[in-house]
């Protein structure tokens, strides 16, 4: 199960040139000062588990509900950001941010891979493709190795919101509109996951990711699982 009813969920890919002072960054500085926003419940970064894999990084933010993405706390940090978020941001490349509300979310936890799925569905198909592929992940999500199994689903306008933080910015693309996170042991475990899931035509053509945690951010330092 996810740890609330709202994520941000983010990939990027970094320039060569600022990979150590993102590392620095997102660790140090940018993933507590997320978590830390009021509503934000936990921050996990992961690294592509294979080159097939385009961006090389993902980043989940869960908060308490939706509404915490729409909030004047989450909106003021993002208009103020530090002057090592714009440096580091200067490096970031081919980045991709949906915030998103929980559609659904079943599972045991949390694991040490994830799988992500970024696609797209019809605006007068959505209401039964959601209804069914709901129901499908429940079952996914009791597979062998399988520890979670979710669908977020973005909100266009408040994705695309123009902050200082966004301003100047030639990396950032489109929001992910619908995305189905699956969680398991290990990156090799979500083929039977994949093929239960099929019989859905919207994802056939999907951006596919499998993603391996490096760090988990929870409110305070002591905190961190």
């Amino acid at each position: 199960m996810l740890a609330g009813e709202g994520a941000v969920a983010i990939w990027n890919n970094i320039a060569e040139a600022g990979r150590a002072a993102f590392y620095a960054w997102h660790l140090h500085e940018h993933m507590p000062e997320r978590v830390g926003i009021p509503g934000f419940v936990r921050g996990r970064r992961y690294r592509a588990a294979d080159e097939g894999t385009q961006p090389e990084f993902f980043t989940l933010y869960e908060t308490s509900s939706f509404q915490v993405l729409q909030g004047s706390d989450y909106l003021s940090r993002l208009n103020e950001p530090t002057d090592w978020t714009r440096a580091t941001t200067a490096h970031f490349q081919t980045t991709t941010r949906s915030l998103t509300r929980v559609v659904a979310s079943h599972g045991v936890g949390s694991g040490g891979a994830i799988l992500t799925l970024r696609f797209d569905i019809a605006d007068d198909a959505a209401q039964g493709v959601v209804l069914r592929l709901a129901s499908a992940l429940e079952g996914v999500a009791r597979l062998p190795r399988i520890s979670g199994a979710h669908l977020l689903s973005a909100n266009a306008g408040v994705s695309g919101q123009a902050t200082a933080e966004s301003k100047g910015r030639n990396d950032l693309l489109a929001p992910a509109r619908w995305v189905v996170l699956l969680e398991g042991c290990d990156s090799h475990c979500f083929d039977p996951a994949l093929a239960a899931l099929q019989a859905f035509s919207e994802l056939r053509e999907v951006a596919v990711g499998r993603y391996l945690h490096e760090h988990t951010r929870l409110k305070t330092a002591w905190q961190a699982g």
